[in-house]
């Protein structure tokens, strides 16, 4: 499947795996990138030299185009914008922020920039800017959201933009690769998906609860504290929704509770006290592939519904 999104990036299918942080380490991002796709490295507010340590291990698993994701608010992510340059990173994914104060050296460096926005506003703003791309979130997606969803968002941005829109939030199959490039997407970014691949490196644990999940085990927490996010329905989820609901959690104890959160899940597998990030559509993935299966999977699912 040639879509502008392929030719921008040099990769074989248009599927992005997400800069999910914890998650997105060298293994993993390599695999997706070996398999046709372009895996992410996830920055976060990862010390400096680890990231030049997974950058370069990547390189070596891979020779394939992969990326860096860059959280704008992090501590380290004008370190990280450099760290990109100077390690010659061809991709790079933002979120939490407004990337323009970076472009012209990332430009200047031949980087490819795909911002993730949750709006039709930013989407513009990122264009101006000179993103290359960008990646339409909806509210379905995993992790810190927004409020609209990919289904009403994606060709809202279409139409907003002339650069290319990647769809991303409530995507698992070649169904919803297909349904996305029908509402006018280029690409698709897959988070919870990989998270039920044999390359990726999370906790044993969370990859039961992703593969044994619902269509109901999932639950939005944080909404008050301005920063919601989308988990699987653990005890600890429960009591943070109930807590912000019932005003027993003031913001601050909230932000307590989970600071260290993610780590807890992702290396611990802790269930008292992890946040277990996942996306809406964890019920439709109930089995651990390897990243290669995972994209030509989703890629020929979705060639045979859009007859390519």
């Amino acid at each position: 499947m040639k879509t502008r999104i392929t030719e921008l990036l040099g990769c074989k299918y248009p599927i992005i795996q997400g800069g999910m942080a914890w998650v997105a380490e060298h293994t993993l991002a390599s695999a997706v990138s070996n398999a046709g796709g372009i895996g992410l490295i996830a920055g976060g507010s990862a010390p400096i030299d680890y990231l030049r340590e997974q950058i370069r291990l990547c390189k070596e698993k891979t020779d394939k185009p992969f990326g860096v994701n860059i959280m704008l608010m992090s501590p380290n992510a004008d370190d990280l914008a450099q760290l990109c340059i100077d390690e010659g990173v061809k991709v790079i994914t933002t979120g939490a922020g407004n990337p323009g104060k970076y472009m012209a050296a990332w430009k200047e460096a031949g980087i490819k920039v795909m911002p993730v926005v949750p709006s039709v506003a930013l989407a513009r703003r990122m264009e101006k800017s000179g993103a290359d791309a960008v990646i339409a979130e909806g509210t379905e997606s995993g992790g810190h959201i927004g409020e609209n969803t990919t289904m009403c968002l994606v060709p809202q941005v279409v139409d907003a933009v002339e650069i290319p829109v990647i769809a991303a939030g409530g995507i698992a199959d070649g169904r919803g690769m297909a349904a996305a490039f029908m509402l006018g997407a280029e690409g698709v970014q897959i988070g919870t998906r990989f998270l039920a691949s044999e390359e990726c490196q999370i906790h044993p644990t969370f990859k039961e609860l992703v593969i044994n999940a619902k269509d109901t085990d999932n639950i939005v927490t944080g909404r008050y504290t301005g920063h919601p996010c989308r988990n699987i329905k653990t005890k600890f989820a429960k009591k943070l929704a109930t807590g912000e609901k019932e005003g027993t959690l003031s913001p601050e104890e909230f932000e307590q509770l989970t600071v260290g959160a993610l780590r807890r899940a992702v290396v611990d597998g802790d269930v008292e006290s992890g946040s277990f990030l996942c996306g809406a559509i964890s019920g439709m993935v109930n089995e651990i592939k390897s990243c290669a299966d995972i994209v030509k999977e989703i890629n020929d699912g979705a060639e045979k519904l859009l007859k390519i």
